[in-house]
């Protein structure tokens, strides 16, 4: 599986490509700036980019940006972005393809190898990996909405987890249910949300951006 990785700190970088490698992931291409970064993406078009929001030249939303132009080119090319802060406005723009193969992940939180090894592969694969703390800004934000009105508070909890890409078995375990109890919550979310059934589309994550985007009013940049 081939990545792209942008990172400007040396050391940073530098670990996350030994780390990478040691869990079988093939580095096509490590940079440091915006710049670079567009041109790693277009050229190598990887199976995942591992994107720090800011970078060189103006350490405000070069790497987004990058990511997000990326995705217009190579519609659902899988972006983990790693951060150091919740970035209301910069993940909604990243989620508001609805393509899925997202994920968004704040530094300090990232507790071990396997929890970070595990994003980058759900995300390449297609699902999502976002972070406790982001989500729950991205709720608080959105909640003026109807469709997030109706969702009862067990539903909220379910879906928040099912954002981290858990299965029903392990919000189970979190949440004292049993796997048909979770089942039962998951088929009311999505029918809340107006996801019938599709043999093409995978409702988990349409139902995680569904969610997550519902409010259509950004929150002011930071």
């Amino acid at each position: 599986m081939r990545v792209v990785l942008a990172e400007d700190l040396h050391i940073l970088r530098d670990g996350l490509v030994i780390l990478l490698e040691a869990h079988g992931f093939s580095i096509a291409a490590a940079v440091d700036n915006g710049p670079d970064l567009r041109r790693a993406l277009a050229e190598h078009r990887p199976d995942v980019a591992v994107v720090d929001v800011r970078l060189p030249p103006t350490f405000t939303d070069e790497g987004l940006q990058a990511a997000l132009r990326a995705r217009q080119d190579i519609p659902g090319l899988p972006v983990l972005v790693l951060s150091q802060h919740v970035e209301q406005l910069y993940a909604r723009e990243l989620l508001a393809d609805g393509a899925g193969a997202i994920g968004y992940l704040l530094k300090d939180r990232v507790l071990n190898a396997e929890q970070f090894i595990d994003a980058v592969r759900r995300v390449a694969a297609g699902g999502t990996a976002m972070d406790p703390e982001v989500i729950a800004k991205l709720l608080t934000a959105g909640t003026r909405n109807a469709p997030l009105a109706r969702l009862t508070p067990r539903e909220r909890e379910v879906l928040e987890l099912m954002a981290q890409g858990r299965s029903n078995a392990f919000i189970g375990q979190r949440l004292f249910l049993s796997e048909s109890a979770v089942g039962k919550h998951t088929a009311s979310i999505f029918a809340k949300l107006d996801l019938p059934p599709s043999d093409d589309d995978n409702r988990r994550v349409l139902a995680v951006l569904a969610y997550l985007n519902d409010s259509r009013e950004p929150p002011p940049r930071r």
